[in-house]
C-alpha cells in the first residue's frame, strides 16, 4: 500500500494494498483497516455507498463539516475534483483533481470541510465511497460546479447535471 500527499492538506492519494491481475481477471483489496491504520489513515468508516452514472454525468460538488470519505472507482473512469471549503484554511477554495479508474485503482481520501465532485468519462462508471458518518443530505453544502470564482477545469464543457448541482 502506498499513500501520496496532494496539493491540498489532508487530501491523500492512495494505491490500495493488493492489486492482482492474471488470466482470470482482477483482484483488488479496497480496504484493510489494519493496513490503512499503519499508513496513518485511522478514520472509522461506518457506511459504504455507490453511485452509477453514464458518460458525461457530473455529480457534486458536495461535502459537509464532519465526514471523511475514501473514494474509488469500481468500474469505468471519472475525473474527480476535491475543493477545500474551510474558510479558516489558508487553502480555502483551492482545488485539485484526479482521474480514478478501474485500471489505475487509485483512491482519494477526502477530509471534512472539503467538497468533491466527479464527471464520468467512460460509457458508465461506478463511484464508490466509504464514509465516517451516516449520510445526511440536509447537513451538506453544494458548490456550483462551474462557478467562475472557483475556476475549476472540467474535461467536459456541457455535462449532464442535476438541478441541485446547478445551484437551483
Amino acid at each position: 500500500m502506498e499513500t501520496f500527499p496532494t496539493t491540498l492538506d489532508s487530501v491523500r492519494l492512495i494505491k490500495p494494498p493488493t492489486i492482482f491481475e492474471d488470466f482470470r481477471g482482477h483482484y483488488v483489496e479496497t480496504f484493510n483497516e489494519r493496513l490503512y491504520r499503519e499508513a496513518g489513515i485511522d478514520q472509522h468508516f461506518i457506511q459504504d455507498d455507490i453511485s452509477v452514472s453514464r458518460q458525461h454525468v457530473l455529480r457534486g460538488i458536495h461535502g459537509d463539516d464532519k465526514t471523511w470519505k475514501l473514494i474509488s472507482c469500481l468500474q469505468g473512469s471519472f475525473y474527480m475534483v476535491v475543493i477545500n471549503n474551510d474558510p479558516q484554511s489558508s487553502q480555502y477554495r483551492k482545488w485539485t483533481s484526479f482521474t480514478l479508474s478501474e485500471t489505475n485503482r487509485l483512491q482519494v481520501l477526502v477530509p471534512p470541510k472539503f467538497g468533491n465532485g466527479h464527471v464520468v468519462m467512460s460509457e458508465q462508471a461506478i463511484f464508490h465511497y466509504k464514509q465516517t458518518t451516516d449520510y445526511d443530505r440536509s447537513g451538506q453544502f453544494t458548490l456550483v460546479w462551474n462557478d467562475p470564482a472557483l475556476n475549476i477545469w472540467w474535461p467536459v464543457q456541457s455535462p449532464i447535471v442535476s438541478e441541485r448541482d446547478q445551484g437551483r
